[in-house]
C-alpha cells in the first residue's frame, strides 16, 4: 500500500523556510547555489554569541576517592547463607557465646598464618570444640596515595576466603565477625561442624 504525497499549504511552506533559515549546518561547506548576499546572512545567522556572564568552572580540588574494587568484609562475609540455627548465630553475634579456643594471628604473615589456621581449625573440630575465635587485627593504617586502592589488613581479608576453602570448608559451619568485647572487626567467630 502505497502512501499518499501531502501537499504543504502556503503556511506549512512558509514555516518551515524560518525553520531552515535557523538551522546551523553540521558541515561548513559553502553550497554553491547560494548568492553571495544570502551566503552572508546565513553566516552571521550561524554564528554563536557567547554571554558576557560567561566562564569557565575552576578545576576541581585534588580529592582522594575511595573507590573499593572488591566488596567489603563484612558484606562478604554476610554474603554466606546461615547454615546453623538461628538462635545460637543470634547469641553468638551478640557475644553472649564464650569462644571455646582462640588463635591470634597477629604479626604474621600470610605464608606462616594459613598453615597456622588449618592446624587449629582441625585440631579444634577433631576435640569437639564448637565455637573459636579466629584474631586476625584490623591491619595497620597507612597513607594511600597510589592510583590503585591498597586493602587495610591482609590476614583480615584472606582469612573468611580460607575457612571457605578446602580443606577447612568441610570442618567450618559459618563465620561472622566477633562481638565488640571480642575483637569486633578484627576477629571471626568460626562456628565448627561436629565430626
Amino acid at each position: 500500500m502505497s502512501r499518499k504525497r501531502r501537499i504543504l499549504t502556503p503556511e506549512d511552506e512558509d514555516l518551515w523556510r524560518r525553520v531552515a533559515a535557523t538551522a546551523v549546518p553540521m558541515h561548513r561547506r559553502q553550497p554553491a547555489n547560494l548568492p553571495e548576499p544570502e551566503l552572508k546572512a546565513a553566516a552571521r545567522r550561524a554564528t554563536v554569541e557567547i554571554p558576557a556572564d560567561f566562564a569557565i568552572a575552576p578545576a576541581p580540588r585534588h580529592y582522594r576517592s575511595h573507590v573499593t574494587l572488591q566488596p567489603s568484609v563484612e558484606d562478604t562475609v554476610a554474603a554466606h547463607p546461615l547454615r546453623m540455627d538461628a538462635g545460637t548465630f543470634r547469641k553468638m553475634k551478640r557475644g553472649k557465646s564464650e569462644p571455646e579456643a582462640r588463635i591470634d594471628l597477629h604479626g604474621m604473615t600470610l605464608a606462616e598464618a594459613h598453615p597456622a589456621l588449618i592446624g587449629f581449625v582441625l585440631r579444634a573440630q577433631s576435640v569437639g570444640t564448637r565455637l573459636v575465635l579466629v584474631i586476625t587485627g584490623k591491619g595497620k593504617r597507612r597513607d594511600d596515595d597510589g592510583p590503585i586502592p591498597q586493602r587495610l589488613g591482609a590476614l583480615r581479608h584472606q582469612v573468611p576466603h580460607w575457612l571457605h576453602a578446602p580443606p577447612l570448608s568441610g570442618a567450618v559451619q559459618q563465620i561472622a565477625q566477633a562481638h565488640l568485647r571480642h575483637g569486633g572487626a578484627g576477629a571471626y567467630y568460626v562456628y565448627l561442624r561436629r565430626r
